[in-house]
Parts: structure tokens; C-alpha cells; sequence
């Protein structure tokens, strides 16, 4: 065998060329060769395995994220730097530039491995994202930081491989700029600190409602991201939050209301207060006609006969008397409506009740939660509820109050004008009534 070896060395030596130059391209040819072959089979066993056990283990949605990534691509790229890396000390005569090509190979190989994790790492965010579990908590920080620590490793590895020196010598001269890191990636930290908190503390999920006026935010969150949050806004506008604000400052998420599957109406009308007084008894006998009320007057004017009883001749003075008024016959209908309203909770608060009065009217606010938290739905249920309220007011007596506009205020100097007109006219129609001759038909009448 070894006589075998001789012959053939003794052979290739016959074909090889003498002249230096010639032998180094014949080196360097026959090292690209190798490394493409290698290359090729790497991409045909190696790569193609990993192919065939994703497929057959069910991951499918793993092998086609790692090809859209280019993971594959990028592993197979890291197989030639590497042999170059290892075989150009076997090229003759290039010795003085083999150092500088090994460690350029050297770290373009490392480039292409930690470009290939960060393949790997995008992978699992599109396979995450498809699952239901991504609507409730996003890795994407996780994945960005992950990321960033990848390119600080790779950046570190790479530096010390062209500069030949090791890389806990170069991590330990980063002490001295620590002050300068941390100036530098301050927002980045914030926000890496502010991600982990919002997720782990479950504080905001992707599709949730937030409003956040000091940012002009208020619609639903598109994206987690570590530096920012997109926000979509009502009017189809999007909004980029820094996650470190989200985390800082107040906002709120609407997220619970839907959850609990009641959404709070709480509006007020504002009553004219010219208009509230005492119902008289034919009064509370005609509006003891109404369902809702029925009940209500039966047991009111039951209790207020026997208050009025007690009081003997006291009860003959108006003042003294006990008596139903129009807005609290009002806020007792209200409430009876609300409460046979199937699209109303029953089991959550409900109330209709007067506020303070104040320059423009007396509020009488509705406070109840719908049965649908759909917008569309919501505000047609909400519009329903005060259409009914508003049309049932001059029933009791009452009127809304609205300011004074425009057309209003013309009126009534149109009528101040008018009145001042006839009064005129009737003065001078006395005064011509106590004149004949002004009265006299005029000359050939």
C-alpha cells in the first residue's frame, strides 16, 4: 500500500507544473473545487436530512419558515469560507497571504452561521405568530433581543478572529465604555425592560383597544415590537408608541370590557327646569295606564295617601301634602324600561338618576351596561335606549333643554318687532277714531 501511495504522489509530481506561480493557481483551482464539492455535499445530505426529518416529523411549517428565511441558504454559504479557512495553508508559495485569507474565511464562515441563527430565530416567529397563543402573548422582543445579542457575540467573535486576539480581551476593554453602551443603547435597554413587563405581566396583547391620548393613540394594537407599538387608529391611521411609554405612562385597554361582554352606556339628558312640577291626580291615573309605570304609581300613590292621611288637616295645605312629580315619575319609567330591555345586563349596575342642576338644565343621567360589546351594535342599542327616553318626555310634562340658537333669538325679534308694530297701529287707529276729519271718506268716495 505504501509503495501504491509513492507511485501515485511520484505521478501527480510528473503533472505538476514548476514554475511557483503556476503551482499556486493549481493550488488555489483545486481548493475552490474542494470547497464547492463539500458545499454541494453538505446541501445534499446534511441539509436535505434536516429537510426530510422536519417533513416527516409533522413541522412542515418549520422547514417552509426556515427556506422563506433563508436559514438553509445561509448554513450552506458558511461551508466554503470554512474550508477555504482550513485549506489555504496547503496552497504553496502563499504563505504571506494565508493568514489574512484564513481569518477573512474564518470570519465570513462565523458571518454566515450566526446569519443563519438569526434565520432560525425569525422562523419561530412566523411559526409562533400563526398560533392562537400569538394573539395573547408576541415573542417579537424576545426575538429582536435575541437578535441583538447574536450580532454583539458575532460582532466581538469576528473582530477577534481578523485582529488575532482572544475575545475575553476584547469583552473586557468594553468595561471601559460601559458609560458610552449605555448612552448609546439606553432606549434600547428601556425598552427591552418595558417589553418583558407589558408580556410577562400580561398588561397589553395584540388586538387590544387602547387609548392613549398624550400620544395620539386610540384603536387597536397591530404590532409588539421591542423598540415600538403599532397602534391602528379609528380612521385607519397607525400610531408608533415607544413600548417604554406603555410601560411609563398611563393608557387604557379595553380589553376587560370585552371580556366581561358588557359595554357601559353613560349619557345624560338635560331636563329644562321650567318644565318639572307636580303631577296632579288625573295626571297619575292617565300615565297609570303605561306597563311600566303601573306598578310603580299603584304603590306610590298607596304610600302617599296614607303619608297624607297621617297629616290630618295639615294634608289640606298643597305645600304639605305628599306629591308624585313628573322627572321622578320620569327616572322610575326609565329604570322599568331598562330593566325589561333584553339588550340591557340585568346583572350589572343600572340606574337612572338626577345630578346636580346646573346653568343648562337638570341632568338625569342613564347608567347601564349593553349585552354586546360590538360598536356598531353598542351605539345602536344606546341610540334606541334615548330615542325611546327623549319621545316619551312630553308624556310627563317635560321638555329638553337646548340654548337658545340663531333662529331662535330672529323669532323673538321678529315677534318683539311685531308686537310693537300692532301696538302702534292701534294707538294711531284711537287717535284717528277722535279726529272726523281724518276719519272722513276721502273727496268723490
Amino acid at each position: 500500500m505504501p509503495m501504491e501511495w509513492e507511485q501515485l504522489a511520484t505521478e501527480l509530481d510528473t503533472y505538476m507544473p514548476h514554475q511557483p506561480w503556476a503551482q499556486t493557481l493549481v493550488g488555489i483551482g483545486v481548493l475552490i473545487l474542494t470547497a464547492l464539492f463539500v458545499q454541494w455535499v453538505v446541501a445534499r445530505v446534511v441539509l436535505l436530512l434536516a429537510h426530510r426529518l422536519l417533513v416527516v416529523s409533522g413541522h412542515e411549517d418549520w422547514d417552509k419558515a426556515l427556506q422563506r428565511r433563508r436559514a438553509y441558504q445561509n448554513l450552506w454559504y458558511a461551508v466554503p469560507f470554512a474550508v477555504v479557512s482550513v485549506g489555504i495553508d496547503l496552497v504553496p508559495h502563499v504563505e504571506k497571504a494565508a493568514t489574512l485569507v484564513g481569518r477573512l474565511a474564518h470570519a465570513g464562515a462565523w458571518i454566515c452561521v450566526f446569519v443563519a441563527f438569526s434565520g432560525v430565530l425569525s422562523a419561530w416567529q412566523d411559526t409562533y405568530s400563526a398560533t392562537t397563543r400569538a394573539q395573547t402573548r408576541s415573542i417579537k422582543g424576545y426575538i429582536q433581543i435575541s437578535k441583538l445579542i447574536l450580532m454583539a457575540v458575532c460582532t466581538v467573535l469576528v473582530l477577534s478572529i481578523l485582529i488575532d486576539r482572544s475575545p475575553l480581551w476584547m469583552i473586557s476593554g468594553l468595561g471601559a465604555l460601559s458609560a458610552v453602551l449605555l448612552l448609546v443603547f439606553k432606549d434600547t435597554l428601556l425598552s427591552l425592560v418595558a417589553s418583558t413587563q407589558l408580556t410577562s405581566n400580561d398588561m397589553l396583547r395584540i388586538g387590544d383597544w387602547i387609548e392613549m391620548p398624550q400620544s395620539n393613540a386610540d384603536g387597536f394594537v397591530k404590532d409588539i415590537a421591542l423598540h415600538t407599538v403599532k397602534v391602528q387608529n379609528w380612521d385607519n391611521t397607525v400610531t408608533t408608541v415607544p413600548t417604554y411609554k406603555l410601560f411609563s405612562e398611563s393608557y387604557r385597554n379595553y380589553r376587560h370590557m370585552f371580556e366581561s361582554g358588557g359595554r357601559r352606556i353613560k349619557r345624560t339628558l338635560r331636563i329644562d327646569a321650567s318644565s318639572v312640577r307636580f303631577l296632579t291626580d288625573d295626571e297619575a291615573q292617565r300615565l297609570m295606564r303605561f306597563r311600566l309605570l303601573h306598578d310603580y304609581l299603584r304603590v306610590k300613590t298607596q304610600d302617599i295617601a296614607q303619608a297624607n292621611q297621617t297629616m290630618g288637616e295639615l294634608a289640606s295645605v298643597p305645600a304639605n301634602r305628599r306629591r308624585l312629580t313628573n322627572i321622578g315619575t320620569f327616572r322610575a319609567y326609565g329604570l322599568a324600561y331598562l330593566k325589561q330591555n333584553p339588550e340591557v345586563r340585568q346583572d350589572m349596575a343600572m340606574m337612572v338618576r338626577m345630578m346636580e342642576p346646573t346653568a343648562d338644565g337638570i341632568p338625569v343621567e342613564v347608567y347601564c351596561f349593553t349585552a354586546v360589546t360590538a360598536w356598531v351594535e353598542y351605539e345602536r342599542i344606546q341610540g334606541d335606549i334615548f330615542d325611546h327616553l327623549l319621545a316619551i318626555l312630553p308624556e310627563l310634562g317635560l321638555r329638553l333643554y337646548q340654548q337658545p340658537s340663531g333662529a331662535d333669538i330672529g323669532a323673538m325679534g321678529s315677534s318683539l318687532r311685531e308686537g310693537a308694530l300692532q301696538a302702534a297701529l292701534a294707538a294711531e287707529g284711537g287717535h284717528h277714531r277722535g279726529d272726523p276729519e281724518r276719519l272722513a271718506p276721502p273727496s268723490g268716495a
